[in-house]
């Protein structure tokens, strides 16, 4: 059976009031009909159905590119695609409800200050700019037929908890290392999605530790800070450093990521996603 490393990237929706003000202020001259964008040759690619929203023009999607460009591109990536702190709006169902602005141009002048977005002052042009080209930005997205850019969060939730927790205090052998309450807790709270499954499967911040016997008898015990094929390094419990040359001393390397290493050829489907089940309950 081929294992699946199942795997996601943190992706929150976006979500706002559902009224939105006109973008044309009343008494203002009708704007000229819109140039509507070509939709892709698809309409379904392998992200799935291109969700039903209002054409668009060229002209606004460009405009609308350097403004997000701006102002939105540090938290969601400059196309869109998620960033420094905001999620990917390709893949957003929020945006996805959106028709004509009713959703985005509302959150943009509202904001979200829970989650860090500050409210925008832009004008109704600028408005529906913004809005064209994230539209334009996710209908490219969906409409792809290559392979999957990721998996919603909700993938990585399908295993059984109970089931999960037998493993990690039997099978597994997790907890000969790990405690629930101990090390581990809040590690649900630290990291999600895919961060958190990479760090169950091989913990990427794992210190491996090293006691050196010299020839004397003497051992120093400490954290490994480097090691090859000549040279092993450490710093003692006072915080000194020390350098050997491999072939002078004995040593003893104690790595935690490897006993995740060791788990890999092992687990099955089920095991996996039974133990990130549980691992998620670690807050």
């Amino acid at each position: 059976m081929q294992r699946s490393f199942s795997c996601s990237l943190f992706i929150l929706s976006l979500m706002a009031a559902v009224s939105f003000s006109p973008l044309i202020a009343s008494g203002q001259a009708a704007a000229p009909a819109a140039i509507p964008v070509a939709k892709p040759a698809v309409s379904i690619g392998s992200q799935g159905a291109l969700p039903q929203h209002a054409a668009f023009s060229a002209a606004d999607a460009q405009r609308g590119s350097g403004l997000f460009l701006q102002n939105c591109a540090f938290c969601h990536g400059k196309d869109a695609g998620g960033g420094e702190s905001g999620p990917d709006l390709t893949r957003s169902k929020f945006v996805s409800s959106d028709k004509d602005g009713e959703n985005i141009g509302t959150l943009l002048h509202t904001g979200r200050p829970d989650k860090g977005m500050p409210r925008f002052d832009f004008n109704a042009a600028d408005t529906k700019a913004l809005v064209a080209f994230i539209h334009t930005q996710q209908d490219a997205f969906l409409s792809q037929t290559g392979t999957r850019k990721g998996v919603e969060v909700a993938d990585l939730q399908t295993g059984n908890v109970a089931a999960g927790m037998r493993y990690f205090q039997g099978e597994g052998g997790c907890a000969k290392c790990h405690s629930p309450v101990g090390d581990l807790k809040g590690v649900a709270t630290k990291y999600s999605g895919l961060a958190l499954e990479q760090q169950m499967l091989n913990p990427k911040n794992a210190v491996a530790h090293v006691t050196v016997t010299l020839a004397n008898g003497k051992t120093l015990t400490g954290p490994l800070l480097y090691h090859d094929e000549f040279t092993l390094a450490l710093t003692d419990a006072g915080g000194a450093y020390h350098s050997f040359p491999i072939n002078s001393v004995r040593y003893k390397i104690d790595n935690p990521a490897d006993a995740h290493v060791q788990l890999l050829p092992r687990y099955t489907d089920d095991d996996i996603h039974n133990l990130m089940a549980y691992i998620q309950t670690l807050k």
